[in-house]
This record gives C-alpha cells, sequence and structure tokens, in this order.
C-alpha cells in the first residue's frame, strides 16, 4: 500500500492498543481502555465498511432471554451459571444506557412476549417451570419476571397464552452504534475501516500485525471480532448466521414490544410502524454455520409465511428489504474473554445475545489489561 510518512507517523506508529472489529465489543473495550490510560494511542482495526458482524446487523432486541430460551439452556448450564449469564445480559444492558442514555438509542420497555406453537407442548413445559425460574432470577430484579397473559394482538395459529416479560426492551441498532462510534471518535480513538486482519505474530515486547493493506507493529493487541473468531485461530466460537427481514410501514399498526417465537430461533418487533423479522436459523444449522453475508430461499420463505399465517394474518404487508448478519456461537453461552498470549486477548462468542452483554464483554476485555 502507498503509505505516505504522515500516514505511517499518525496513524500507525507507538500503538499502544490495537483492536481488531468495530462492534460492541470492540468499541467498548476501547472506551474502557481509554479512561484507564487516558495518553494511550488506540487504534481499531474494521474490516468492513461498517462492522461487519451483527452489531449494526441485529434486530435491537434488549433482552436477556425468554422464558422457554432459559429452560431449554438449563439442559446444558447449571442454574448458577444461567444466573450468572442473565446478570451479565443485565449489567450489560445497564452499562450500554449508561454510556449512550437513553434517547440517543431511542430504548424503550415495552415489554417482551412469547408465542406458543400448536404443534409442540412447550407452552406446558413454560407453565410448569414459571415458577421455578421466577424464583431463582428473583434476586436480580426483586419481583417476578415471567407471567402469562392472553393473545391481545391478534396472532393466530399459535396458544393463546403469550409468556410476558416486564423487563425486555428494545432500541434503535443504528442509533446505538452511530452514538458509539461518535463517542470513540470524540476521545480521540482512531477507527480505520476496510482493513482486514491476515495474521500476526509476537516477539517478547511487541505483536507485529499484518493486515491486507499494512505491517506494523502494537503493544497489546485485542480481538473482539465474534462470529468471525475462527479466522483468528479461535476455534471454540462457530458463525452463526442470521436473516432478516422487514415490511413496508403498516397502517396502524398494534403490535408493539419484543417477540419470542420457538426458543427464540424466531424474533419480531415493532419498529417505525413496520414489522421487523427474523430467524430461522434452526431450519438449517449446518447451513447457516458460515460467514456468508447472503439469505437463502428455505429461511426467507418461512418467514414470510409466518408472517401471513402467525403475525399478520389479517393485514396486507409488503417486505421491503431483507438482510444477514454473523453472531458468534459455541457449545456453551458463557462468552469468552481471555488472554491468548503475552500480548494478545479475546472477548469473542456472544451467543446471539450481543446487544446485551456486548457492553460488559469490552468492559471485561479491558480489564484483562
Amino acid at each position: 500500500m502507498n503509505l505516505s510518512y504522515w500516514e505511517i507517523k499518525s496513524w500507525l506508529t507507538n500503538v499502544d492498543f490495537t483492536i481488531v472489529g468495530s462492534g460492541i465489543v470492540g468499541l467498548n473495550c476501547a472506551l474502557q481502555l481509554k479512561q484507564r490510560f487516558p495518553k494511550a494511542n488506540i487504534l481499531i482495526l474494521e474490516k468492513g465498511m461498517l462492522p461487519q458482524g451483527a452489531s449494526t446487523k441485529n434486530a435491537g432486541f434488549a433482552c436477556f432471554g425468554s422464558l422457554s430460551e432459559i429452560i431449554d439452556d438449563l439442559k446444558s448450564h447449571s442454574e448458577e451459571e444461567i444466573f450468572h449469564l442473565v446478570k451479565k445480559r443485565i449489567d450489560g444492558l445497564q452499562l450500554l444506557r449508561k454510556t449512550l442514555g437513553d434517547s440517543a438509542i431511542n430504548y424503550q420497555q415495552l415489554g417482551g412476549y412469547e408465542l406458543f406453537s400448536n404443534t409442540n407442548d412447550l407452552l406446558e413445559q413454560c407453565r410448569a417451570k414459571q415458577d421455578s425460574i421466577n424464583s431463582f432470577l428473583k434476586p436480580l430484579f426483586g419481583q417476578d419476571v415471567f407471567s402469562f397473559q392472553s393473545n391481545t394482538f391478534g396472532f393466530k395459529n399459535c396458544q393463546d397464552a403469550m409468556s410476558v416479560n416486564q423487563f425486555e426492551g428494545q432500541l434503535d441498532t443504528g442509533k446505538m452504534m452511530t452514538s458509539l462510534t461518535q463517542l470513540v471518535l470524540n476521545k480521540g480513538i482512531k477507527i480505520l475501516n476496510n482493513i482486514k486482519v491476515e495474521s500476526f505474530s509476537e516477539d517478547s515486547k511487541f505483536v507485529k500485525v499484518k493486515t491486507d493493506q499494512f505491517e506494523f507493529t502494537t503493544s497489546k493487541l485485542l480481538i473482539a471480532t465474534n462470529g468471525f473468531a475462527s479466522s483468528q485461530g479461535i476455534s471454540e466460537v462457530k458463525p452463526a448466521r442470521a436473516q432478516v427481514l422487514i415490511t413496508k410501514p403498516i397502517d396502524n399498526l398494534s403490535i408493539k414490544g419484543t417477540f419470542h417465537l420457538d426458543k427464540g430461533y424466531y424474533y419480531f418487533r415493532n419498529i417505525d410502524n413496520r414489522i421487523l423479522f427474523g430467524g430461522g436459523r434452526n431450519l438449517d444449522f449446518k447451513g447457516e454455520e458460515t460467514t456468508e453475508l447472503k439469505q437463502t430461499e428455505l429461511i426467507q420463505n418461512k418467514l414470510e409465511e409466518l408472517l401471513k399465517t402467525t403475525i399478520l394474518p389479517n393485514t396486507s404487508f409488503e417486505i421491503e428489504h431483507r438482510w444477514t448478519g454473523i453472531m458468534g456461537v459455541g457449545q456453551q453461552k458463557k462468552p469468552i474473554v481471555k488472554q491468548m498470549s503475552n500480548q494478545v486477548f479475546c472477548g469473542v462468542r456472544l451467543g446471539g445475545m450481543g446487544v446485551a452483554i456486548g457492553s460488559f464483554v469490552g468492559k471485561e476485555l479491558a480489564d484483562l489489561l
């Protein structure tokens, strides 16, 4: 790359901390480092024009897990692990709201709802476990989290009862990320976009970083690439593609809140008088274990079918736009925040809960130093 003396001197010399990934984790990590080391020279490298994975692609759910998700997670995690996981998600959301302010991210606590299919006994399982889940979460909230109410939104082809979570909220993902990016830039932290980190190696003092554009050295390297973590040698994280669509504005849309269906594998919400609807990864787990940002007919057809038959059965609608994001998942839901070697650290595997947990993981990553 044809770099000038000024470019090398101003952007790529005496770099104290280099963060790979300008998503929620990377930006929050940079803010925490700047607070602790005000004179530090901090550089963020982003391989996309915008954060490539999920930070600008997500549905904007300020949630910490639906009732059936928590019950499902208890099959592979202890109660104590789930308690700490939910606590991290709540702490992360509070940190995000404190960092940016509710108005900057258009945070609204409209409640969360879970719909239950007619074709399985998930509702009965949730009713049976509701009291015990509420009981072990009570220390976090001071009151019951989950209750049940009848379907007042006109949803069809599902059970009449819905699980309700009064503490769940929603936000505007675009406003969140523009506000976070602006805050980082205002602190004098540098962001370089369209730069892909190809490899890195370290000696006793520095990490040598090779990108597709240039090479440079940094004192510490922090990896915050979540769904793309395996490309940086973190094999415990698998990519998980999420497909999303949004309708054109709908007159007199009465659906307000965040909604979960089928253990959270489908999710929808209101935004700007539209329905934003995503999910369906469970239709093809292997096929969706990819970093390729494209849609598939199988999943898009299912999303449209559910819109017609379940979510908007009596309303005509048009799809305006479709997109995909890449999450980072693994055997466990707990994020990986660790020191990888002398000067290299990572904060990855957000398990589809990046909006909630990302700020906190960014802080934990910075706290490793």
